[in-house]
């Protein structure tokens, strides 16, 4: 799961986006530093903003950041603290790992698509891949469903061509990583890298 901070742009304050809706549906609550914000036709939590994010959690970085179990814990107490009864269970696990294309077959409806069975270390998955490197045996990086792509994508289940595709395996320019290739491929990892693990970018 992904928060924001940008103290240049909107000053000290931590954006937890959970949820899109229209802007004109949105409405807010303030309850202390938290504001609580809602879509207005249904009241879904779409997100909070959490302001002098700075003394609640210290140095968090800057841009878009992982939440971690110990910034979950701060806002807790805060919520506690402010009379909060929402339930925080946000999905904390790593939506980039490494992955093992175990398997590779061709696409029953798509000539440039291949079908791929990709080890996650703790599970396998069907992802359909369009890149012409991709091949059985190798180390990739794996977007997870949930998983927000640096371009602000999000990965969901899908079928393309009939097919049911749940990840991404990723390329480095998808991934945004230094002098990534301009040619199309997937990036290929080394042997130091292990099935399952986090890939951290």
């Amino acid at each position: 799961m992904n928060v924001y901070y940008n103290s240049g742009g909107v000053g000290d304050v931590l954006l937890i986006p959970l949820k899109e809706a229209d802007k004109q549906n949105r409405t807010h609550q303030v309850h202390g530093d938290v504001v609580r914000i809602t879509d207005e036709t249904d009241g879904t939590v779409l997100g909070y903003n959490i302001f002098r994010a700075s003394e609640h959690f210290g140095e968090v970085g800057h841009g878009r950041i992982r939440m971690t179990e110990e910034m979950l814990d701060v806002l807790r107490n805060l919520f506690t603290k402010e009379e909060i009864t929402d339930t925080l269970d946000f999905d904390l696990e790593h939506k980039f790992v490494v992955g093992y294309v175990e398997e590779k077959s061709p696409h029953e409806n798509a000539d440039k698509l291949s079908v791929c069975q990709v080890n996650l270390g703790d599970s396998t998955t069907q992802i359909v891949c369009g890149a012409p490197n991709v091949d059985a045996g190798q180390k990739v990086v794996v977007a997870k469903v949930g998983a927000e792509m640096p371009s602000g994508m999000k990965i969901k289940d899908a079928e393309l061509r009939g097919v049911p595709s749940s990840g991404m395996i990723c390329s480095a320019k998808e991934l945004k990583l230094p002098d990534a290739p301009e040619e199309k491929g997937i990036l290929v990892l080394d042997d130091s890298y292990e099935t399952g693990e986090a890939f951290h970018f």
